[in-house]
């Protein structure tokens, strides 16, 4: 079968403001390649629309004919929720030009809501819940719909939702993500300003699921289940970025990468003594980072590491973060310092609970902590998440699924009087660290490590000045 696996844009920037956000990191979509290199590992012929990658066209009608150009059997899309709709557009495009070309959707959204799903937009055929990799290859083979677990489908006017997969064990038998169906891998797809040395760069996932149970935390499609590729698969995967591709930074977004202790002592030692010449980031978990762990990491190329903190207030964070203390936080920042690497907190404004007094406590912390690096995320309630059940309780929600990509407050706390006073709040707090005299400091010693962030900048320029123009706090009256 021709199957055109496909990116739906969807939003990714705040609303009323010129989308930017690939000028400044334009992320590969890791699992939809991972879905085509499984496909096309059992003999269907695979393509990748990426409609944000580099070369894409804007717009529905045009993207749309890009796909019909590749002549499809089958069209799968994987969409968040913000990209949902932007995916229904999209077949819905593609279905009035033929209908006969099978439409399905898979990714969090679909995983998190289901069934309903299928009644209320029907130019899906299917829809995959959970992991893809298996569902769309055996749907793809032309197995009856009844028989493919994961799958939700219609028989006649009744929607049937299949028996749940289970998930794939054995993460070293899956082949290496398909990068090079995408146009323009590697060049075109940054990775985040001033978070690399080298270039190019390149994103890698090395396991699956996560023991923990955040608020805010959508595990709709992984569960809670830990899974891993060894320390050798992941050395191969490496290599094979660097050898076929050139990458010489990755990003890898594991949530919890060095949950498994042993796994990253065997990856760090293979890099050490057979060594790549490239960097690496990644994330660690407050209070399960010791002293040696982190040496090992810098020895072997790591760059800088993340830290989820998400609040500077306690009450916050034993509801929404349960296991982290602010203590553990100080402590680990230093630790991560001591031996040298950068350290990255991770922040999350506006869940319920929030007030002004808590985001003044948190933008204090966060200046006091002298981090490398900070992102501060915008709380979106997510339909997996914990936290959707109860959040219509909570304070205003608009459930506008366009604008939940965590860069628009979609959601207002009771403590909070508006969303206007919100976006002021973030504005603000976001430069305060960015424009912290320590901070900065810090950054001018390393500016040159950093020349091809600056190129970037500069080829960039307009919508550089566009992004930096969104965080400037709106002047009162």
């Amino acid at each position: 079968m021709r199957i055109v696996l496909v990116h739906p844009a969807g939003s990714n920037w705040i609303l009323g403001k010129r989308d930017v956000a690939s000028s400044a990191n334009r992320m590969v979509p890791i699992g939809l390649l991972s879905i085509a290199a499984f496909v096309e590992k059992a003999g269907h012929e695979v393509f990748v629309h990426d409609c944000l990658g580099p070369e894409a066209e804007q717009g529905i009608e045009k993207n749309a004919d890009a796909i019909l150009k590749l002549l499809p059997d089958l069209v799968g899309f994987s969409a968040t929720t913000s990209s949902f709709l932007n995916a229904n557009e999209l077949a819905v495009k593609i279905k009035s030009k033929n209908s006969k070309i099978i439409t399905v959707c898979g990714g969090v959204h679909v995983s998190a809501i289901g069934a309903k799903l299928l009644s209320d937009f029907n130019n899906f055929d299917y829809f995959c819940q959970g992991e893809g990799e298996q569902t769309l290859e055996e749907l793809a083979a032309g197995n009856e719909p009844s028989s493919i677990k994961g799958l939700i489908w219609r028989n006649g006017k009744e929607t049937v939702v299949n028996e749940p997969r289970a998930h794939l064990e054995d993460l070293d038998a899956m082949p290496f993500p398909a990068y090079e169906k995408l146009k323009g891998f590697p060049k075109g797809y940054n990775l985040p300003l001033f978070s690399y040395v080298q270039f190019p760069g390149a994103t890698m996932i090395t396991s699956r699921g996560c023991p923990y149970q955040c608020s805010f935390c959508d595990r709709s499609v992984f569960k809670r289940g830990f899974r891993y590729n060894s320390a050798t698969y992941i050395y191969d995967h490496m290599k094979y970025l660097h050898k076929r591709f050139g990458v010489r930074h990755i990003n890898i977004y594991d949530d919890l990468f060095t949950a498994n202790r042993r796994r990253i002592s065997e990856l760090c030692n293979l890099l050490v003594t057979k060594p790549l010449g490239i960097n690496f980031n990644c994330a660690v978990r407050v209070g399960h980072t010791d002293d040696d762990l982190l040496r090992m990491l810098k020895n072997a190329g790591c760059l800088m590491v993340s830290l989820g903190i998400e609040s500077a207030d306690e009450a916050m964070l034993n509801r929404h973060k349960s296991g982290v203390t602010l203590e553990q936080v100080k402590d680990t920042v230093k630790r991560i310092q001591a031996v040298g690497l950068r350290a990255k907190g991770l922040f999350m404004m506006g869940l319920p609970g929030e007030t002004k007094e808590t985001i003044k406590k948190t933008s204090d912390f966060i200046i006091s902590l002298g981090l490398d690096d900070m992102n501060m995320s915008k709380f979106t309630p997510f339909p997996g998440a914990p936290v959707w059940e109860t959040i219509e309780e909570e304070g205003t929600f608009n459930n506008d699924w366009s604008q939940m990509n965590c860069l628009n407050f979609v959601f207002v706390p009771k403590g909070i009087e508006s969303r206007e006073d919100l976006d002021q709040f973030y504005n603000l707090h976001v430069k305060r660290f960015y424009t912290d005299p320590d901070w900065r400091r810090r950054f001018r010693k390393r500016i040159w490590q950093h020349r091809r962030s600056l190129w970037h900048i500069l080829k960039n320029l307009p919508a550089m000045l566009s992004a930096k123009n969104t965080f400037e706090p709106e002047k009162s009256d």
